[in-house]
């Protein structure tokens, strides 16, 4: 049936191939479709739920089963939690679908549900999907999230010239106010699992000393606490992670983290003192990091999710906005 539990070998190959698919512009959120993702989140969540792999070509099918109290048997993609990725990649990747509900109703006697994420609203791809499973599932929206990004063509310039002029003159005020202070930026890019865990100690000591870690409610708790440090160092094998620290006097006051996918670079974390707040360290982090990325030429810049009441931040940084959609196909 193909399902099986994954061993070390299989979280410490690269997996060209599916990171390939992940990466072209056809998908929402490219970095959460790479394996890095996808199989941080299993490790760290869901390590004894047993998966299908499939690859075709340069296609790439990978879902996850589940089953439910009931003893009903769903199918979902590897990191389920948010449904950022999608377990479908490239053109093939319908027809590894078709192939694996064969087997899936052969080894399980019957066809498991399946939550299939990602999915661009009113894009090319939805309709092929629905045009082709639509006959044999009834599909329910199950999910939506918008996600908002930035171009970063024209460089750091360009980019600044997208900002309104009061956000300008913000970030210029409070570039003043920090350097003025002391503060200085240091760029992290580390490239092993020894440096991987120096560097995720710094930004522990950093988010217990933020607002996030003096409420108990940020990546410094578990089970966030192991997937994050899970995920930078899967990025560390790949050489994709970008850390920036904001230091003052010998210390680290605030950092910002996040990993690249080819040419996107994917925000995932940031955090800072709480007694730095009055210096807009988010926001200066937030502008160094955008610095280097110009500087190494990377074409845009993920931010994630915009919806939600802490999410607001982000529309001053970002212009573009993909909505996305997780179905539930149930067997007509």
């Amino acid at each position: 049936m193909s399902l099986r539990l994954l061993n070390d070998d299989d979280y410490e190959c690269p997996r060209p191939i599916w990171q390939a698919a992940a990466r072209e512009t056809g998908q929402g959120d490219p970095f959460c479709c790479q394996p890095v993702w996808q199989l941080s989140f299993h490790r760290s969540f869901a390590e004894n739920c047993r998966v299908d792999v499939r690859q075709d070509g340069d296609s790439v099918l990978a879902f996850s089963e589940r089953v439910a109290a009931s003893g009903r048997r769903c199918l979902v993609p590897l990191e389920p939690s948010w449904c950022f990725g999608s377990p479908l990649l490239g053109d093939d990747a319908p027809g590894l679908l078709a192939d694996a509900l064969a087997d899936w109703m052969t080894g399980y006697g019957a066809c498991p549900d399946l939550l299939v994420s990602g999915l661009i609203c009113d894009s090319v791809r939805r309709a092929r999907f629905l045009r082709i499973f639509g006959r044999i599932f009834d599909c329910y929206l199950y999910q939506e999230s918008r996600q908002c990004f930035a171009s970063l063509s024209g460089g750091l310039d360009g980019f600044l010239s997208r900002r309104s002029a009061n956000h300008r003159r913000k970030l210029k005020k409070s570039a003043r106010r920090a350097t003025d202070a002391g503060v200085v930026f240091e760029r992290c890019r580390p490239l092993s699992p020894e440096a991987s865990r120096a560097v995720f100690a710094r930004m522990l000591a950093v988010e217990e000393q933020s607002w996030k870690g003096i409420g108990h409610c940020g990546m410094a708790e578990p089970p966030a606490r192991r997937f994050y440090a899970v995920l930078l160092a899967a990025l560390a094998r790949t050489g994709d992670a970008r850390v920036i620290f904001a230091r003052c006097d010998g210390r680290d006051i605030g950092f910002i983290f996040g990993g690249m996918a080819g040419n996107v670079y994917r925000g995932q974390q940031f955090s800072f003192v709480d007694s730095w707040r009055p210096f807009s360290i988010g926001n200066l982090l937030q502008l160094e990091k955008i610095r280097w990325l110009c500087e190494d030429g990377v074409l845009r810049y993920d931010m994630g999710p915009i919806s939600g009441p802490r999410m607001g931040y982000k529309a001053h940084w970002t212009e573009n906005v993909v909505a996305l959609q997780t179905l539930l196909l149930r067997r007509s």
